[in-house]
């Protein structure tokens, strides 16, 4: 089974086009790279009801399965994307993040200070990756190969 999929990057500079979306483009390729179908992809800057906005919607209303954030997941007062997936998820999924910042630690200390989280709302599985190149393809190999075991209990399917 194929799962849409939403990349929604959170950048002040990129939803200007001041800078190139790398992380975007990085989590767009791993996912087709594992037959994740991609429906949506936007980049938004760092709001706090804009991304909220975009996580119901994208939740909602396009009722996708999955929705992967990149960026904003920093010690900046503009860092804000893990209190916005917060206030509209249902359930947390701490295992994700967890595997996540385990795997960046073997190669850089500084995975510690990603306050990246993830939750379930309705039938929709969303993750906060960080919003560097390299921390969103380690923080994404970590897990990828057991996001649609976690999709199948969502939607309920037997493996």
């Amino acid at each position: 089974m194929k799962y849409a999929v939403a990349v929604l990057t959170i950048s002040n500079q990129g939803s200007k086009s001041e800078s190139s979306d790398k992380c975007g483009k990085i989590i767009i390729e791993m996912l087709k790279a594992h037959s994740f179908e991609v429906v949506k992809y936007e980049i938004i800057p760092s709001e706090f009801s804009l991304i909220k906005e975009k996580l119901i919607k994208y939740s909602d209303e396009l009722r996708v399965n999955m929705i992967l954030t990149s960026g904003g997941t920093g010690f900046s007062s503009w860092d804000i994307t893990p209190e916005a997936t917060e206030e509209v998820i249902e359930k947390k999924v701490p295992g994700i993040p967890e595997a996540m910042r385990s795997e960046g630690f073997k190669s850089t200390k500084k995975a510690m200070l990603s306050r990246n989280i993830a939750g379930i709302r309705g039938k929709t599985l969303i993750i906060n990756l960080p919003g560097s190149s390299r921390g969103v393809q380690e923080s994404l190999e970590a897990v990828i190969e057991e996001l649609s075991r976690g999709l199948n209990m969502i939607l309920r399917i037997q493996n």
